[in-house]
């Protein structure tokens, strides 16, 4: 699959090492690129709400709590877009996903990076996260800043079980990201 997609073994990929992608849960995006070092995301406690700090933490009683004492709203944004169940994905909560997906959160909702949830579950390697956002209408196909697609990062991180899930959503195999339009045009000058 990697050659369908353009990342051959010749020469170095223009997205950096596999290993680093999967050991730092780090993207192809803007944000992911400042965060090298960082296992996950950036957080700093004063930029988010109590929902996003307990969906971090994977403390779905406190993010129970605070969606019925309305504290914080299911869909809230933190000062860089990401909602409650971006972080649940990145930090691998599966409970928080299926509890806000059940308290019906917007699943595509995208961050400042335009990733959703469902991209930030992959590029983590947060496999049952990504399936609960399947099984419940998340859209395989929305395109983050970079143009790539949930798929872009199964497979980048070469995890052909979640490829072949995204695939059975109906993601599309065709669709092409800015980094592999880059490439192909210096190759061909």
């Amino acid at each position: 699959m990697k050659k369908i997609f353009g990342f051959g073994s010749k020469g170095r990929s223009p997205l950096g090492s596999s290993s680093n992608l999967r050991r730092n849960c780090v993207g192809f995006g803007l944000e992911n690129a400042s965060s090298l070092n960082s296992p996950r995301y950036h957080i700093r406690d004063k930029d988010m709400g109590k929902i996003h700090k307990a969906a971090s933490m994977g403390n779905v009683a406190k993010v129970q709590h605070i969606l019925i004492l309305g504290e914080n709203g299911v869909n809230d944004k933190d000062k860089k877009n990401r909602t409650a169940l971006h972080f649940a994905c990145a930090y691998g909560h599966p409970e928080v996903v299926t509890l806000l997906v059940e308290r019906k959160c917007d699943i595509d909702i995208c961050d400042s990076d335009s990733s959703t949830a469902l991209m930030k579950a992959i590029q983590c390697q947060e496999e049952e996260c990504a399936t609960i956002l399947l099984e419940h209408g998340a859209d395989p196909n929305v395109m983050d800043s970079s143009g790539n697609t949930a798929l872009h990062y199964a497979v980048y991180t070469e995890n052909t079980s979640i490829a072949a899930k995204l695939l059975s959503h109906n993601a599309n195999i065709e669709a092409k990201n800015k980094v592999l339009i880059n490439q192909f045009y210096f190759q061909s000058i």
